[in-house]
């Protein structure tokens, strides 16, 4: 979506990776032109259509576009690029599991790739024995950066997706210390302070109501904090301090690139977007069947004592509980189609659009509107339909630049449709409604319909008050699903509830 301005279906990323190839295959998704897990050649990439204007495109980070050499960054229009190819990985590239006798491990993370990272073209064997992901990605970036200062008029276009925050939750050990305490009081707790400071801050409605937390009570990690032990407090105040920590050190490298800028006179004429690419974290291990090997390995090879946890030998994720924390007010998180999986904050620094410089904007607006966005910046025309000879797919999404000059008081108007679906559930919104399927074992498996101007926790399900309404939805729905091939997935939520149950008679907390 970010790299094509075109859903993820019809860029041939309606699934990831992992669950195309490797361990997690789903049978319905075999052929499906919609699920390669990687970018189809039916569409044109915003590095490519930069790269043939002259710009000079680098990117240094995790990827999860394609998991081979035919599929790189490389192979799609940077020019420059260091690039963990997968889903996630190891910090501090310390991958004890991916020994012979550990294998089966393998595929949980690594979607059929025959390894982890890319040096442009060049497969990575070995990493600096001070690797840690958020530092290298950065400073290789920045040096990237200086590359082009021999040829200082020719634009450029870099993308930096960290890894961080994604698990294992890892950080620089002060970092870590300095939020000691910060999280002792639990989730229900935190996440009720952060919903005030929300409203004082005037990110959502003073009356605003949030979502209720999902409850999943044989999960160790989704327990309320007052049924833990104390033991299992501290664990997991302790991982959520790692947590922020990885934040935070995220954070003091996007300044270290901002500084670059400004020290190079470049930031003034410089776009700078930042955003999440979608919500938190709550899965455990992004939990699928194979993750039966994880118990064993992590047991054999990793250090989850309580003083250890984010240190390089260490493996751990924080739980759903501290999900719905991030994700508040909205509902759920990463993984699902209702807002707190999909809605994200976004900031965006450049300082010639005057007109909303330091505005916060409630305005509606999707990942596949930062492509035309550039595009229009830098007067670069989408070619539509066709690109070099073949049949591409137009963007979908609007650039924003009529907005951010103040021509125009909204990016989409309320005709606006917008779907989205991953692993069988379901979601489409038009304007303020929104329909959501939710199959099980997390929920009925029924369409639901919101209204998101008045209910962003989508607990009131308007189906049945506005029967009409809810008919042309679904008829959007159907007509959406039709066009972007998007297939009812059905035996995966199968094997996650067998999963569930198999993970119920494990104590997770004795080992993440």
């Amino acid at each position: 979506m970010l790299m094509t301005g075109t859903s993820a279906h019809l860029a041939g990323v309606g699934t990831i990776p992992e669950f195309h190839s490797g361990a997690y295959q789903i049978p319905e998704l075999k052929d499906q032109p919609a699920y390669l897990g990687h970018l189809s050649d039916k569409v044109v990439t915003l590095p490519e259509l930069l790269r043939d204007a002259g710009y000079y495109n680098v990117m240094a980070g995790k990827w999860h576009l394609g998991s081979t050499k035919e599929h790189s960054p490389k192979a799609r229009g940077f020019e420059k690029s260091f690039t963990l190819l997968v889903g996630g990985a190891n910090h501090h590239g310390w991958e004890p599991e991916l020994a012979p006798e550990d294998i089966k491990f393998k595929p949980m993370l690594r979607g059929g790739t025959t390894g982890l990272y890319l040096d442009e073209d060049e497969w990575i064997s070995e990493l600096p024995k001070d690797y840690y992901s958020s530092d290298y990605f950065t400073d290789r970036l920045i040096t990237y950066l200086k590359d082009r200062e021999d040829d200082d008029k020719r634009p450029f276009f870099a993308y930096l997706p960290f890894q961080a925050p994604h698990f294992p939750l890892q950080a620089p050990k002060d970092y870590i210390e300095k939020y000691d305490g910060v999280y002792d009081d639990g989730p229900e707790r935190v996440r009720e302070q952060r919903i005030e400071r929300l409203k004082k801050l005037g990110f959502i409605s003073s009356d605003a109501k949030p979502a209720a937390f999902s409850e999943y009570p044989h999960r160790m990690s989704n327990r309320n904090w007052e049924h833990r032990d104390d033991m299992a407090r501290k664990r997991s105040a302790r991982k959520m301090a790692v947590f922020a920590g990885m934040v935070e050190r995220m954070d003091w490298n996007i300044g270290k690139v901002m500084d670059h800028l400004e020290a190079t006179g470049q930031r003034e004429n410089t776009i700078v977007f930042f955003l999440s690419d979608n919500g938190a974290e709550g899965t455990q291990l992004e939990a699928a069947p194979a993750n039966r090997n994880v118990i064993p390995v992590l047991a054999k090879h990793f250090d989850n004592s309580l003083e250890n946890l984010g240190a390089p030998n260490s493996f751990c994720w924080y739980g759903n509980r501290w999900a719905q924390v991030g994700t508040a007010p909205s509902k759920l998180y990463k993984f699902f189609t209702h807002q707190g999986g999909i809605r994200v904050c976004s900031l965006v620094n450049y300082p010639k659009w005057s007109k909303r410089n330091g505005i916060v904007s409630h305005e509606y607006s999707t990942i596949m509107d930062i492509m035309p966005t550039i595009l229009d910046l830098a007067g670069v025309q989408h070619p539509g339909s066709e690109y070099k000879g073949k049949t591409v797919e137009t963007m979908l999404g609007k650039s924003w630049t009529s907005y951010m000059t103040g021509k125009q008081d909204s990016v989409h108007d309320s005709e606006t449709i917008t779907g989205w679906e991953f692993l069988g559930r379901q979601a489409l919104r038009k304007g303020s409604w929104k329909i959501v399927k939710l199959p099980q074992p997390w929920g009925t498996g029924e369409w639901e319909m919101f209204d998101l101007s008045t209910d962003l926790a989508e607990d009131i399900n308007l189906r049945e008050k506005f029967p009409e309404k809810f008919d042309e939805m679904l008829g959007e729905w159907r007509e959406y699903a039709k066009k972007h091939g998007i297939v009812d997935v059905k035996s995966v939520e199968q094997a996650y509830a067998l999963q569930e149950q198999e993970w119920t008679e494990s104590d997770l907390e004795d080992i993440v």
